[in-house]
Protein backbone atom coordinates (compact mmCIF):
# COMPACT_ATOMS: atom_id res chain seq x y z
CA UNK A 1 0.00 0.00 0.00
CA UNK A 2 1.76 4.03 -1.14
CA UNK A 3 0.73 6.46 0.86
CA UNK A 4 -1.86 7.88 -1.27
CA UNK A 5 -3.81 4.57 -0.61
CA UNK A 6 -2.96 4.67 3.11
CA UNK A 7 -4.37 8.46 3.38
CA UNK A 8 -7.80 7.77 1.41
CA UNK A 9 -8.00 4.55 4.15
CA UNK A 10 -7.20 7.09 6.75
CA UNK A 11 -9.02 10.48 6.12
CA UNK A 12 -11.63 9.53 3.06
CA UNK A 13 -14.75 9.30 3.11
CA UNK A 14 -17.25 7.44 0.78
CA UNK A 15 -20.48 9.13 0.10
CA UNK A 16 -23.42 7.91 -2.10
CA UNK A 17 -23.21 8.09 -5.97
CA UNK A 18 -19.51 7.02 -5.93
CA UNK A 19 -18.03 10.16 -4.01
CA UNK A 20 -14.48 9.85 -2.13
CA UNK A 21 -14.97 12.78 -0.11
CA UNK A 22 -10.99 13.72 0.68
CA UNK A 23 -11.98 17.40 1.35
CA UNK A 24 -9.23 16.97 4.84
CA UNK A 25 -6.01 16.63 3.44
CA UNK A 26 -6.61 17.02 -0.80
CA UNK A 27 -9.41 19.76 -1.77
CA UNK A 28 -10.70 21.41 0.62
CA UNK A 29 -8.43 21.57 3.50
CA UNK A 30 -4.62 21.06 2.15
CA UNK A 31 -2.02 18.94 3.74
CA UNK A 32 1.10 20.46 1.92
CA UNK A 33 3.64 18.64 3.37
CA UNK A 34 1.38 15.16 1.97
CA UNK A 35 0.52 17.23 -1.52
CA UNK A 36 4.62 18.15 -1.30
CA UNK A 37 5.05 14.30 -1.64
CA UNK A 38 2.47 14.14 -4.14
CA UNK A 39 4.69 16.52 -6.24
CA UNK A 40 7.94 14.60 -5.81
CA UNK A 41 6.23 11.25 -6.53
CA UNK A 42 5.00 12.61 -10.36
CA UNK A 43 8.99 14.15 -10.15
CA UNK A 44 9.91 10.91 -9.91
CA UNK A 45 7.47 9.49 -12.64
CA UNK A 46 8.01 12.50 -14.78
CA UNK A 47 11.12 13.96 -14.35
CA UNK A 48 13.72 13.84 -17.45
CA UNK A 49 11.40 14.38 -20.08
CA UNK A 50 12.16 17.80 -20.84
CA UNK A 51 9.00 19.30 -18.91
CA UNK A 52 8.41 23.18 -19.42
CA UNK A 53 5.02 23.48 -18.01
CA UNK A 54 2.48 22.26 -15.50
CA UNK A 55 -1.18 22.43 -16.74
CA UNK A 56 -4.38 21.87 -14.41
CA UNK A 57 -8.08 22.99 -14.06
CA UNK A 58 -8.99 25.46 -11.23
CA UNK A 59 -9.73 24.89 -8.46
CA UNK A 60 -8.89 21.76 -7.01
CA UNK A 61 -5.97 20.50 -9.44
CA UNK A 62 -3.86 24.17 -8.57
CA UNK A 63 -2.83 23.07 -4.96
CA UNK A 64 -1.27 19.95 -6.49
CA UNK A 65 0.03 21.51 -9.63
CA UNK A 66 1.74 24.12 -7.32
CA UNK A 67 3.42 21.10 -5.21
CA UNK A 68 4.45 19.77 -8.10
CA UNK A 69 6.20 22.83 -10.09
CA UNK A 70 9.36 23.09 -7.89
CA UNK A 71 10.61 19.63 -8.56
CA UNK A 72 10.67 20.72 -12.22
CA UNK A 73 11.32 24.20 -11.86
CA UNK A 74 8.43 25.19 -13.97
CA UNK A 75 5.47 27.59 -14.10
CA UNK A 76 2.04 26.38 -13.41
CA UNK A 77 -0.91 27.03 -15.91
CA UNK A 78 -4.57 26.56 -14.82
CA UNK A 79 -7.72 26.29 -17.19
CA UNK A 80 -10.55 28.89 -16.14
CA UNK A 81 -13.86 27.33 -15.92
CA UNK A 82 -15.46 30.89 -16.16
CA UNK A 83 -15.45 33.91 -17.99
CA UNK A 84 -12.72 36.24 -16.31
CA UNK A 85 -12.52 40.17 -17.45
CA UNK A 86 -8.57 39.81 -17.02
CA UNK A 87 -8.40 36.83 -19.83
CA UNK A 88 -6.61 37.72 -23.12
CA UNK A 89 -8.84 37.86 -25.66
CA UNK A 90 -6.84 35.25 -27.72
CA UNK A 91 -7.73 31.98 -26.03
CA UNK A 92 -8.12 28.04 -26.80
CA UNK A 93 -11.31 26.66 -25.23
CA UNK A 94 -13.27 23.76 -24.79
CA UNK A 95 -16.29 22.13 -23.23
CA UNK A 96 -16.39 19.51 -20.36
CA UNK A 97 -19.12 18.11 -18.61
CA UNK A 98 -18.42 18.35 -14.85
CA UNK A 99 -19.59 14.78 -13.29
CA UNK A 100 -19.49 16.26 -9.11
CA UNK A 101 -21.44 19.37 -10.38
CA UNK A 102 -23.41 17.87 -13.02
CA UNK A 103 -23.12 20.98 -15.31
CA UNK A 104 -20.98 22.17 -18.53
CA UNK A 105 -17.69 24.43 -17.91
CA UNK A 106 -15.99 26.34 -20.90
CA UNK A 107 -11.94 25.66 -20.20
CA UNK A 108 -9.85 28.17 -21.29
CA UNK A 109 -6.45 29.57 -21.42
CA UNK A 110 -4.55 32.42 -22.51
CA UNK A 111 -2.69 31.53 -26.39
CA UNK A 112 -0.29 33.65 -24.64
CA UNK A 113 0.60 30.62 -22.23
CA UNK A 114 0.04 27.63 -23.64
CA UNK A 115 2.13 27.10 -27.32
CA UNK A 116 3.52 24.54 -29.55
CA UNK A 117 7.23 24.83 -27.68
CA UNK A 118 5.55 23.57 -24.19
CA UNK A 119 6.23 20.09 -23.12
CA UNK A 120 3.17 19.81 -20.34
CA UNK A 121 2.76 17.72 -17.19
CA UNK A 122 -1.53 18.07 -16.59
CA UNK A 123 -1.65 16.87 -13.20
CA UNK A 124 -5.67 16.96 -11.47
CA UNK A 125 -6.60 15.59 -8.05
CA UNK A 126 -9.41 13.23 -9.40
CA UNK A 127 -9.41 11.29 -12.86
CA UNK A 128 -12.96 9.49 -13.24
CA UNK A 129 -14.68 9.21 -16.67
CA UNK A 130 -11.91 11.64 -17.68
CA UNK A 131 -13.72 14.72 -18.78
CA UNK A 132 -11.91 17.17 -17.58
CA UNK A 133 -8.32 15.09 -19.10
CA UNK A 134 -10.06 15.22 -22.54
CA UNK A 135 -11.08 19.14 -22.32
CA UNK A 136 -7.33 19.92 -20.92
CA UNK A 137 -6.19 17.76 -23.90
CA UNK A 138 -8.30 19.34 -26.04
CA UNK A 139 -6.42 22.39 -25.00
CA UNK A 140 -3.17 21.14 -25.81
CA UNK A 141 -4.19 19.89 -28.82
CA UNK A 142 -5.59 23.44 -29.91
CA UNK A 143 -2.18 25.12 -29.05
CA UNK A 144 0.18 22.05 -30.75
CA UNK A 145 1.61 21.62 -27.22
CA UNK A 146 3.12 17.91 -26.28
CA UNK A 147 1.89 16.08 -23.73
CA UNK A 148 4.65 14.18 -22.02
CA UNK A 149 2.17 12.71 -19.01
CA UNK A 150 -0.48 12.47 -16.45
CA UNK A 151 -0.43 12.88 -13.05
CA UNK A 152 -3.45 11.89 -11.01
CA UNK A 153 -3.69 11.97 -7.08
CA UNK A 154 -7.06 9.60 -7.25
CA UNK A 155 -8.09 7.78 -10.40
CA UNK A 156 -11.75 6.28 -9.76
CA UNK A 157 -10.60 3.17 -12.04
CA UNK A 158 -14.17 1.77 -12.47
CA UNK A 159 -15.53 4.31 -14.26
CA UNK A 160 -12.78 3.91 -17.34
CA UNK A 161 -10.95 7.06 -18.03
CA UNK A 162 -7.73 6.53 -16.85
CA UNK A 163 -8.17 3.01 -18.98
CA UNK A 164 -9.03 4.73 -21.86
CA UNK A 165 -6.02 7.40 -21.87
CA UNK A 166 -3.96 4.80 -21.41
CA UNK A 167 -5.20 2.86 -24.32
CA UNK A 168 -4.95 6.51 -26.68
CA UNK A 169 -1.11 6.00 -25.21
CA UNK A 170 -0.96 8.69 -22.70
CA UNK A 171 1.50 7.91 -19.81
CA UNK A 172 -0.72 8.24 -16.66
CA UNK A 173 0.41 8.18 -13.53
CA UNK A 174 -1.98 7.42 -10.79
CA UNK A 175 -0.91 7.28 -7.05
CA UNK A 176 -3.85 5.51 -6.11
CA UNK A 177 -6.60 3.53 -8.33
CA UNK A 178 -10.01 2.09 -6.94
CA UNK A 179 -11.16 -0.52 -8.25
CA UNK A 180 -14.43 -0.28 -6.20
CA UNK A 181 -15.54 1.39 -3.11
CA UNK A 182 -18.65 1.32 -0.65
CA UNK A 183 -19.96 1.85 2.60
CA UNK A 184 -18.05 -1.42 3.22
CA UNK A 185 -14.96 -0.02 2.07
CA UNK A 186 -12.53 0.77 -0.41
CA UNK A 187 -10.25 -1.56 -2.86
CA UNK A 188 -7.42 -0.46 -4.74
CA UNK A 189 -5.99 -1.81 -7.97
Amino acid sequence: MNFMEEKILDEGEVKQGHILKVGSFLNHQLDVAFLADVGKAFYDHFGGRGINKILTVEASGIAIACMTAPYFHVPVLFAKKSKSHNLDAEVYSSVVHSYTYDMDNTLTVSKRYLTAEDRILIVDDFLAAGAAMKGLLALCEQAGASVEGIGVAIEKGFQGGGDKLREKGYDVCSLAIIDAMSAEGIRFR
